[in-house]
C-alpha cells in the first residue's frame, strides 16, 4: 500500500518522516563538486598506484605532498631502507622498560568466589612474549637453549626492586613442571639469590597435563591445573613469597599454586613471570 503523504507549503510527511524544504547555496555545491573531484582523483591514484611494478616511495612522496602534478617532490624525502642503529637501540632500551601486570583469578569456575585469603595478590611480568624487548630471550632461552640467562635473571631483580611489593617476600619458590623439570627452579634460585632470599621447593608436578595453551576454556584450563601438584609442607614458610613462573597466560596455573600454598599456612604469594601471553 502506498506510504500516506500529506503536503503544506514547506514541509511533506512521508509514511511518518517529515521532510523540510530547505534552499542549498552555491558554497555548498562548490563543495560537493570539490570533495567529488578529490575522491576521484585519489580514486584514480590508488588504481595507478596497485599497477606500478617500481617507484612505490617516490608514488607516495608525490602523492602525500600534496600536488600530485608535481613530478619533484618538494618536502618530503625518501625514507631510508634500514633503521638507524641508535633508534633500533633506544627503541629496544624504552620497550625493555615496559612490564605488564598480572591480575588474580578472584573466582573459580563457574562463579564460586575464592577466599582473599587463599589467591595471589597482583603479579608482575617481565615482557610480553614475543616483543622486541625482553621476548626474544626469552623465547631463546625457554626453546633454544633451555637456559634463562644472566641478563633476564638480573632484568628480573631489577623489575622487582622496582616494583617493591609490600609486603616484600621473604622467600622464593618456583612454579614446578615435567616438561622442562630445571628451567624454571634454575632461574627462581638465580633470581633469588640476586635478591638475597632463600629458595625452598615447595612443590613438585605430580601428572603430565596438556599445555594450558591448548585448553579450550577457562574451566578446562582451571581442572587442567588442579591435583597435578604435590605440595612440601615442610617447605612451606608462613612469610610473603616470590612465586616465580617463566610463562603466564590463563593465569590459572598462579591461581591454584597461590591457593596450595595460602591454605597450608604459606603468608601473600606474589607471582613473577618472565613473559605474558595475549590478556594474562
Amino acid at each position: 500500500r502506498p506510504a500516506k503523504q500529506t503536503e503544506t507549503r514547506n514541509q511533506a510527511v512521508v509514511g511518518g518522516v517529515q521532510l523540510t524544504a530547505a534552499t542549498l547555496d552555491n558554497a555548498f555545491w562548490e563543495r560537493v563538486c570539490r570533495l567529488t573531484k578529490l575522491r576521484r582523483r585519489e580514486q584514480a591514484q590508488m588504481q595507478e598506484y596497485v599497477q606500478l611494478t617500481s617507484g612505490h616511495m617516490e608514488f607516495l612522496i608525490r602523492a602525500l605532498d600534496g600536488d600530485p602534478s608535481d613530478p619533484h617532490p618538494t618536502a618530503a624525502q625518501a625514507l631510508p631502507a634500514s633503521a638507524d642503529p641508535d633508534c633500533v637501540r633506544k627503541a629496544i632500551t624504552f620497550l625493555r622498560g615496559w612490564k605488564r601486570k598480572i591480575l588474580p583469578r578472584r573466582q573459580w569456575p563457574p562463579g564460586k568466589t575464592i577466599s582473599p585469603d587463599h589467591r595471589a595478590e597482583p603479579g608482575i611480568a617481565l615482557c610480553a612474549w614475543g616483543d622486541a624487548g625482553w621476548g626474544s630471550l626469552v623465547r631463546q632461552g625457554k626453546y633454544v637453549d633451555e637456559h634463562i640467562s644472566d641478563e633476564l635473571v638480573e632484568a628480573c631483580a631489577t623489575l622487582v626492586r622496582q616494583w617493591r611489593p609490600d609486603p616484600f617476600p621473604e622467600w622464593a619458590t618456583a612454579v614446578p613442571s615435567l616438561r622442562r623439570p630445571d628451567l624454571v627452579p634454575d632461574f627462581a634460585q638465580r633470581l633469588a639469590a640476586a635478591l638475597e632470599l632463600p629458595f625452598r621447593t615447595a612443590l613438585t608436578k605430580t601428572e603430565h597435563r596438556p599445555e594450558q595453551k591448548s585448553m579450550a576454556n577457562s574451566d578446562k584450563q582451571a581442572r587442567n591445573v588442579l591435583g597435578s601438584l604435590d605440595v612440601h609442607r615442610g617447605a612451606i614458610l608462613p612469610e610473603p613469597v616470590l612465586l616465580v613462573d617463566d610463562i603466564v597466560d590463563s593465569r590459572w596455573t598462579f591461581t591454584v599454586v597461590a591457593w596450595e600454598l595460602r591454605r597450608r599456612g604459606c603468608g601473600k604469594v606474589w607471582p613473577l613471570a618472565l613473559a605474558a601471553v595475549g590478556n594474562a
